[in-house]
């Protein structure tokens, strides 16, 4: 883990919070189509981030981390829609979600100021 990459410690640690949970879901809950969709959403984040530090190009940087943002994007819906539809905890969606916000947030300000 990058322990001097804000954006790749906090998604990976994110994409291990989302992976516990989606053992949860599918052992206990028995609900296996939106903790997969989250799943899949929530560990690319981190994946497309790390891909970003390893970009041939500034174009290509930019283009990962924007992917990485869609998918926290995603993330944060289904979290929204497993937590309102009472398949998640409130205070475990809520904890999960102020997570999700913070990536978007860092995500946010990268691809701004690698756009300016």
């Amino acid at each position: 883990m990058a322990k001097d990459n804000l954006i790749l410690t906090k998604s990976y640690l994110f994409s291990l919070d989302i992976i516990k949970l989606y053992r949860y879901l599918t052992i206990e809950k028995k609900e296996f189509v939106l903790s997969k969709q989250l799943l899949r959403s929530a560990t690319s984040i981190g994946a497309n981030a790390e891909e970003a530090t390893a970009g041939i190009s500034k174009k290509e940087f930019v283009m990962k981390l924007q992917i990485s943002y869609k998918e926290a994007r995603e993330s944060h819906y289904w979290l929204r829609l497993l937590r309102d539809s009472e398949i998640v905890e409130v205070d475990k969606a809520n904890d999960l979600l102020a997570k999700c916000e913070e990536i978007i947030r860092i995500l946010n300000a990268i691809l701004q100021s690698s756009k300016n």
